[in-house]
């Protein structure tokens, strides 16, 4: 896609910070506008952009929102907006299931004594995971209240709200945990590398980190534009490739042990387009067009078998050791 000219969103400028001209990642200043979309969830006056780095592919939100901004999109009134959007593409069994299979794969860890589950929300990967792991204390951390209230319904021993770069978290919970894993966070968080260092120092010597985000080189990403849920603007502000997030990972001293693109595929992306398209129209066409609906999801799910084993595999898993020197 080429590059073309184009203004800040129109909305208050408290809410953005200026527009950048290089890479958040890199530094280099070849940028290309990928994504020019309004909020589909809810009817928001203003645009947002996703741009991508030519030199190193990182996908970032540009101008981002301050973190005012990211207040504003994220009280708890859109995160059940969201939620509601999400369960007419993802059902909870779906979910539940999903949850179930990682922490499956996740048991040839060794048995750790203590977890922590970033952007945890509900805890529903804390509860299904107590199953492989009878003997982890799971904790959870989360920018929302949903977190707290997982506490409240025992899905986690301890609630943390917030980011792990909040002022104070990391050392209040420095060396603490065996495990941190961080399940569709990453691309929330404002400054992706921040929160990679807070994760590594709340987390022992030799002990996992485990990140699962969405891959911007997802062939869907390209076919679908604005449509494809993973760009989820505005709450999406960091796109990583694997390479980008490997070699990060090495850099703050850890070991890479899996790279993953099989199995984090979510079979969403044709459903979720549609249910995007149909996000501001009027009940009664979202009636009509339900077996449309249908027929995506149906789509989504006979397809993942061979999509999770090509480019189209939308989302990818690291499991890293922190080094003991």
């Amino acid at each position: 896609m080429p590059t073309s000219p184009r203004t800040t969103p129109p909305v208050a400028d408290h809410v953005h910070e200026p527009r950048r001209e290089d890479c958040p990642w890199c530094g280099a200043k070849k940028l290309r506008t990928r994504v020019r979309a309004k909020d589909p969830v809810r009817d928001r006056a203003g645009t947002f952009f996703v741009d991508a780095c030519r030199a190193c592919g990182h996908a970032f939100q540009n101008p981002r929102l301050t973190a005012e901004g990211l207040a504003f999109f994220h009280r708890e009134f859109y995160e059940r907006r969201l939620e509601e959007f999400t369960a007419r593409i993802l059902s909870a069994r779906a979910v539940r299931r999903r949850h179930r299979s990682t922490a499956h794969q996740l048991s040839a860890l060794p048995e750790p004594e203590s977890w922590l589950d970033v952007g945890t929300g509900h805890a529903h990967f804390p509860e299904a995971a107590k199953e492989f792991f009878p003997y982890t204390s799971f904790d959870g951390l989360d920018p929302t209240g949903r977190v707290e209230q997982a506490l409240l319904e025992e899905r986690v021993e301890e609630a943390h709200r917030g980011f792990l770069t909040t002022p104070g978290m990391t050392a209040r919970l420095r060396a603490r945990y065996d495990v941190v894993s961080m399940f569709h966070h990453l691309e929330h968080a404002p400054d992706p590398r921040a929160e990679l260092r807070a994760a590594l120092t709340v987390l022992r010597p030799g002990g996992h980190l485990v990140v699962e985000v969405p891959d911007p080189r997802c062939a869907f990403a390209t076919l679908l534009g604005k449509w494809w849920l993973p760009y989820g603007q505005p709450r999406h502000l960091h796109l990583i490739p694997p390479a980008n997030l490997r070699a990060e990972l090495e850099r703050q001293g850890c070991t890479i042990l899996v790279t993953d693109r099989r199995a984090p595929h979510i079979p969403y992306d044709l459903s979720a387009a549609v249910a995007l398209v149909l996000a501001p129209a009027p009940p009664l066409l979202k009636a009509a067009a339900a077996p449309v609906l249908d027929v995506a999801w149906a789509l989504d799910n006979i397809l993942a078998p061979l999509l999770r084993r090509t480019p189209f595999s939308n989302a990818y898993r690291v499991v890293a050791r922190k080094n003991t020197a």
